[in-house]
Order: structure tokens, then C-alpha cells, then sequence
């Protein structure tokens, strides 16, 4: 069976969690302190699986509508809630929205989405629950 994912977030607070032992599969050596997992690691897995249609569809939104079944704005929001996440901060536009505009716009219409999802039932309740508090964590 293969190895479960590491979390980065603790379920209780939310703060970042550490991995304190990593272990070689094949010879045991064991090496113990405190490692982060990232920013990759911290990424939610819906977030991970919007990274990997961005991959596949080499950048192209329209073909991530597509593939993901959702709008392209809702593409646009969540391409830019990713890259927030990523630590990465908004692009400099010259006539760009203002940003708690836009960060209550790409909440707003990232809750759509995962309620929509959650109707379709493609995700659970709790699963539902923490996409949602991290979309209000992204925007922070």
C-alpha cells in the first residue's frame, strides 16, 4: 500500500505542522528534526489537482474549463487563490481591481464552487467544510 500524504496543517488549530522523522523504505536509516513540507506540502488537494490540469494544460484556461467542468472565471479565480498560496503575490497591473475586491470576489466564487461540488456530491461535508476555511485562510 502506498505511503499516506503528509498534512501541513494541523486539523485542531490550523497552524503548520512539521515532520519530525524521515525513514529510508530501504535501508531504515532514520533521520530525526524538524522539516517543513514546503509550499508544494501545503497546498490542499483541490488546489494540488488545479496545479496539475495548469500542467497539462500548459497554462491554457480555456482548456482547464474544459477538463475541470467549471467556468472560466471561476478557472481565473482559483488559478490566482493557487497562486497566492504558492506565496507568490498579485501580478502589477496597470488598472488592477482593488485587491480586497478581488479577494472577496475569488472567495465568493470559490465557495460557489465547492458548494456546487458538494451538491454533486464530489466531496463531503468536512471536506467541503475545510476547503471553504482555507479559501478564508488563502485570503489573508
Amino acid at each position: 500500500m502506498p505511503p499516506h500524504d503528509v498534512i501541513a496543517t494541523c486539523p485542531v488549530c490550523a497552524n503548520e505542522l512539521f515532520v519530525t522523522r524521515l525513514r529510508c523504505g530501504e535501508c531504515g536509516t532514520t533521520i530525526e528534526g524538524e522539516f517543513g513540507v514546503g509550499r508544494f506540502g501545503r497546498l490542499t488537494r483541490e488546489q494540488l489537482a488545479l496545479l496539475e490540469s495548469f500542467l497539462r494544460s500548459r497554462g491554457n484556461l480555456r482548456d482547464m474549463e474544459r477538463e475541470l467542468s467549471i467556468s472560466y472565471p471561476t478557472v481565473r479565480a482559483r488559478v490566482e487563490a493557487l497562486v497566492r498560496a504558492l506565496g507568490f503575490g498579485p501580478r502589477d497591473e496597470v488598472e488592477a481591481p482593488a485587491p480586497a475586491i478581488v479577494a472577496a470576489d475569488d472567495i465568493m466564487a470559490g465557495r460557489r464552487e465547492i458548494l456546487e461540488r458538494l451538491s454533486r456530491r464530489e466531496l463531503s461535508a468536512e471536506d467541503a467544510a475545510e476547503a471553504i476555511r482555507a479559501l478564508g485562510r488563502d485570503a489573508r
